[in-house]
């Protein structure tokens, strides 16, 4: 699988000389072991390689992160429904927001464990809402099955998302296909949608689309940016916010 990037159900069952069913109960549990990400039809190899655990990001740009942080959290008004997206950005932020004792009556919709637990020391300030559906052990987050009903049933005032990659002509972009599912459809219950990326995200383009550029409001954004890339997504339609640096 890992040679062909994807591998059919039927080729499988021949291959192997099993049942089709037994392939797919096979491909079943080795997506919950965060191996494969099921497809129409098959399987595809999870890219293990370009995607981290949480816990190793944390300090990774982080200076940068806490500066798009404190950016972003400043886009909040109280009252207001707000998603968090999982990843380690978007906990830098849920820490920005708990610190802002201004906010009060702020609901808060997150599909990131972590996240949910970062906000936690701000209830009954704030209501956090976490999504439900599938565990995803790298990022503690939740994918389908479950967790779009969940969102369908929600109208979101702002939305903060999270990427691996921000490309004028092919549009923001995530390693794995069942978070960028996920961050799709909060993008159509969202009124305002905040794009947060360091950058070294900025001019790159990974495997599962999420949106076009033009898809999003802002992005909040910090660190060594390319002044080309940065006109590029601004001719694209793009608001773009430089956070500036502590101590910068």
């Amino acid at each position: 699988m890992a040679e062909r990037g994807f591998l059919r159900v039927a080729d499988a069952s021949l291959e192997l000389g099993v049942s089709e069913v037994t392939v797919r109960g096979d491909f079943t549990a080795l997506e919950r072991l965060g191996r494969v990400v099921r497809v129409h039809g098959g399987a595809m190899p999870v890219l293990t390689a370009t995607e981290s655990p949480i816990e190793s990001t944390l300090d990774r740009d982080a200076a940068a992160k806490g500066a798009i942080a404190r950016s972003a959290a400043r886009l909040v008004t109280s009252g207001e429904a707000v998603y968090l997206d999982a990843g380690s950005t978007a906990l830098a932020l849920a820490l920005a927001l708990v610190e802002r004792h201004d906010l009060h009556d702020l609901t808060v919709v997150t599909s990131g464990l972590t996240i949910a637990l970062a906000l936690e020391p701000a209830i009954p300030r704030f209501t956090v809402i976490v999504t439900g559906g599938t565990l995803r052990p790298l990022q503690h987050s939740l994918v389908n099955p479950f967790a779009a009903p969940m969102l369908d049933a929600l109208n979101l005032d702002v939305a903060f998302i999270g990427c691996n990659g921000i490309h004028v002509s092919r549009g923001v972009t995530n390693v794995n296909l069942p978070e960028a599912e996920i961050k799709t459809r909060v993008l159509s219950r969202s009124t305002r949608k905040v794009l947060i990326a360091d950058a070294t995200k900025l001019g790159r383009a990974d495997l599962a689309v999420i949106g076009a550029v033009g898809d999003f409001d802002v992005l909040v954004t910090a660190g060594d940016v390319d002044s080309e890339v940065l006109e590029g997504l601004r001719e694209a339609g793009l608001r773009v916010e430089l956070a500036a640096r502590l101590g910068a």
